[in-house]
């Protein structure tokens, strides 16, 4: 075992995993959201975006328009939605106040909600404005996410890979 060549293998994983974590925190900055790129998990919005389909945000326009697809996370709930602008309103703050609704949907998001709420903060609730996306790429990360065999092999397969990797 030679410590000089593990420290450069270890330096240069941590290299990449840096250079990742920089580019995803650069891609926040850029569009204002913690989540610039989202999968879509459930078909609510089909036939517009397919379960599976990877989801490009921006976040940084002021106001939300009828029929833009916006995500938005509600508290008590880890996993964000993706859902159309049905209806905008603007309180006394002017501040503005959505509601949504998935297209496949038979009902608004209200339920969704919770905790007595009739619409969603633009400010506080929306996560960003789906502006671009790829069909069915995410469904990699769906997979691995739901299957645990997936997960081990993965896991498994880089623990090998890193093993067997020669300068």
């Amino acid at each position: 075992m030679n410590l000089r060549l593990e420290l450069t293998r270890f330096l240069k994983l941590c290299f990449v995993l840096s250079s990742a974590f920089m580019f995803w925190k650069g891609l926040s900055i850029a569009t204002n959201s913690h989540s610039p790129i989202v999968v879509v998990l459930s078909g609510s919005m089909e036939p517009a975006f397919q379960r599976g389909d990877v989801l490009f945000l921006w976040n940084r326009n002021e106001r939300s328009k009828v029929g833009d697809v916006v995500i938005y996370e509600v508290q008590d709930k880890s996993i964000p939605i993706v859902h159309r602008v049905l209806r905008e309103h603007h309180n006394d703050k002017n501040k503005q106040l959505l509601l949504t609704k998935g297209d496949n949907n038979a009902g608004d998001d209200i339920p969704l909600y919770g905790r007595k709420k009739i619409y969603l903060q633009k400010e506080r609730d929306i996560v960003g404005t789906v502006k671009g996306y790829v069909p069915q790429l995410g469904y990699v990360t769906i997979w691995i996410s739901e299957n645990k065999y997936a997960k081990l092999a993965l896991m498994g397969f880089l623990g090998i890979s890193a093993l067997l990797s020669n300068e």
